[in-house]
Parts: C-alpha cells; structure tokens; sequence
C-alpha cells in the first residue's frame, strides 16, 4: 500500500512540474486575434464613451494602438523617402508623434455605442501578409467593410495598413499627406501638423513631442 502511495504522489509530482514547466506560448495567436483584442477595446471605449470623454477614450486606446500597430513600420512608410534623411531621434519624435494621432483618430471616430456591431469575418493571404476581413454594423444596418493588413513582426501579428470598402489604402493616404507638408514645410512642419491634429482630435491630451 505504502509503495502505490508513493507511485501515485510521484505521478502526482510529475504532472504538476509538467505544467508548470510548459511554455506560456503553446499556440501563437494568429492575425485575426490581434484584430480582435483591438475590436474589444474599441467596443468597450464606445460603450464608455460618453463617461470617459476624450482624454479617457483615448488614455484606454493608445495603449492598445502602440500593441496591435506596427507604428515603427507605419511611420516610415508613411514619411516615404524622406526617411533615410532623417537623423534617429527625428526618427524617433515622428513615431512616437504618429502613434499618437492614430490613438487619436480612433478615440474621436469611436466616441459611442447605440447597438453597433464590430465582427470580424477571416482572413486571407496578400502578397505582403495576411488581409483580415471585418466589417462594423450600423444601427440602421448598413455594413462597412473594413480590411487589416497585416504582418508577423518578433512573434506578434501587428497591423501595417488598413483598408476601407477594400480598396481605399490609409497608409497611401497618409503617405501622400505627409510628402506634401514634408515638402512644403519640412520635418518641423510634420511633426506641428501631426500635434495639431492630436490637440483637435482629443482637445486637452495633445502633447509636445
């Protein structure tokens, strides 16, 4: 009796320190999760709009922004060739000053809830990632399709660009926008610009970057 004892606590004592040395990461979440994850706080922020305001939707979206975006990727792309002759910390100050006007525009654009709907429909290959397909449902019931690009970047699934109707390209407008005023008023002119926005977007949050 004492010996099946002993058999079962070593079973016992095998398994627990099988669990516990399993890896956290069994399976990695696949590009649709990370569309989701984003969704859900989004769903939440309108929910809580009204009571968060401004400033609060967008303390609870920025920081959901800065995990689901590739901002880094977003940011070069978007400022285009003139990328290469900007020095690292004006690298840095353009990043950090375009995360913050895409938190922005999402607080501003998803500011309440009256019965929308926030669904996400698959996935499929693109030449450069992987296409999420969502679509967000009106009250009313009109649809707008809404498609994620996305890319694998250190393990995670993050967003690189973001499609409207499937067709209307975010990244290439922004690109065009960012060229003109890059050209036009030069990296200092950008960074007012980008500023500007945030402090329309989100009156009291804007910042000095």
């Amino acid at each position: 009796m004492n010996g099946q004892r002993q058999l079962v606590a070593l079973i016992a004592a095998s398994l627990t320190v099988a669990i516990f040395a399993a890896p956290t990461e069994v399976l990695a979440a696949g590009p649709e999760d990370s569309v989701r994850n984003l969704y859900q706080t989004l769903l939440l922020t309108m929910k809580e709009g009204r009571i968060l305001g401004e400033s609060g939707r967008y303390a609870r979206i920025e920081p959901v922004i800065h995990r689901q975006f590739d901002i880094p990727l977003i940011a070069r792309l978007a400022v285009g060739p003139s990328w290469a002759a900007l020095s690292p910390d004006q690298q840095q100050r353009v990043t950090t000053a375009f995360a913050s006007y895409i938190a922005a525009t999402y607080a501003d654009r998803f500011d309440s809830y009256s019965g929308q709907q926030l669904e996400v429909i698959g996935h499929q290959q693109s030449g450069s990632g992987v296409m999420v397909r969502t679509r967000i449902v009106k009250t009313n019931g009109e649809t707008v399709g809404i498609e994620y690009l996305m890319r694998q970047n250190d393990g995670s699934w993050r967003i690189t660009d973001v499609y409207l109707d499937g067709s209307i390209s975010q990244l290439a407008t922004q690109r065009s926008e960012f060229g003109a005023i890059m050209r036009r008023d030069g990296f200092e002119g950008l960074i007012g610009a980008l500023n500007r926005k945030v402090s329309l977007l989100t009156g009291s949050v804007a910042r000095a970057f």
